[in-house]
């Protein structure tokens, strides 16, 4: 086997291989990716004592030949993500480690926990304890964006899904970065069932030449953006905020789950039945920052993130003084 680090998920009944250096694999089974290694039985059995015991290892091979170093992949909420291997010469020096980012997605929530890891490694600067949406870019829209969205839509555990996407970070800079998630039914605190997305990220190479992301759903996205109107797609079973196609929305508190005046909840099912078919809009009031309630112009469409996945693409704007009459509401 080649002398890089191997990203070993951990979470399923088996480890997997996820990433060769900065390239990622596809959660190939590790005693098939390694069958022809004869420290196949010495590297499974370190990983096993790494993820037991939560600490880095070096150990020697039967033969005192090879060294095996590994590092574990851990959640702050203690769970292990997985573990960094290496094995080489016993007097050799491991390379560079591209360093792992571990992160959580409670699905039913819609809320993303994140290591300062995985943040270096998405090219986000915030904080641990976000909004799901605030996990993926805004104003961008790609085709391995939408998978994962359809990861968060569809809430039946027992998935995996490994990619790797291109995109502009923060600071304007094209990186490269590498995904891996499993799903699966674990209980939260308050002793209930949450679907969670256990995942890693690692920054992967760039290939000389990679341009920005310039797809046509991107520019259609450009093209079509308005002042003052901020686009969101949503989860249309829980109204969970997924992904901002536009600047997040300055007038409501968007980081907690979509909430609305308990007086304007009958008028989401007359919503639902006329979405179906095509558009529809209402004026609602949603949770203003700070407290309170704010008054906006909803426009929701259904549309197809991914094969067989739908979610609704959310307008936000404020109401004019004709609509909040109507709906005989007064300015927030």
């Amino acid at each position: 086997m080649t002398h890089d680090w191997l990203l070993v998920e951990t979470l399923g009944t088996e480890p997997v291989v996820v990433a060769q250096g900065r390239e990622m694999k596809n959660l190939v089974p590790l005693a098939i990716y390694l069958r022809r290694s004869a420290h196949l039985a010495a590297i499974q059995t370190a990983i096993v004592e790494t993820v037991a015991t939560g600490n880095s290892l070096a150990s020697i091979t039967p033969k005192s030949d090879r060294v095996i170093r590994t590092e574990p992949v851990q959640m702050s909420d203690g769970r292990m993500h997985g573990v960094h291997m290496w094995i080489g010469p016993a007097k050799a020096e491991p390379p560079d480690r591209p360093i792992p980012g571990p992160l959580k997605w409670d699905i039913t929530l819609g809320i993303a926990t994140d290591t300062i890891e995985s943040l270096l490694n998405a090219g986000i600067d915030s904080a641990r304890g976000r909004a799901f949406s605030e996990d993926l870019p805004t104003r961008s829209f790609t085709e391995d964006e939408a998978k994962v969205l359809a990861l968060a839509i569809d809430d039946a555990p027992g998935r995996t899904y490994c990619t790797t996407w291109t995109f502009v970070d923060t600071r304007g800079q094209t990186v490269r970065t590498g995904f891996v998630a499993r799903t699966a039914v674990e209980l939260v605190e308050d002793n209930t069932e949450h679907v969670i997305a256990r995942a890693m990220n690692l920054r992967c190479d760039l290939e000389e030449g990679t341009l920005p992301p310039d797809q046509l759903a991107q520019r259609i996205i450009d093209g079509l953006s308005q002042t003052g109107v901020h686009r969101a797609l949503v989860d249309l079973g829980t109204w969970k905020l997924l992904k901002w196609l536009d600047d997040p929305c300055p007038y409501y508190d968007w980081r907690h789950s979509v909430q609305f005046h308990p007086d304007d909840r009958d008028e989401l099912i007359p919503m639902a039945e006329e979405f179906e078919t095509g558009s529809t809009s209402r004026v609602l009031r949603l949770p203003a920052v700070g407290s309170g309630w704010v008054p906006m112009h909803v426009t929701v469409n259904r549309m197809e993130v991914d094969n067989g996945s739908f979610a609704g693409l959310i307008s936000l704007r404020l109401p004019t003084a004709a609509e909040l009459a109507d709906a005989k509401l007064s300015g927030g």
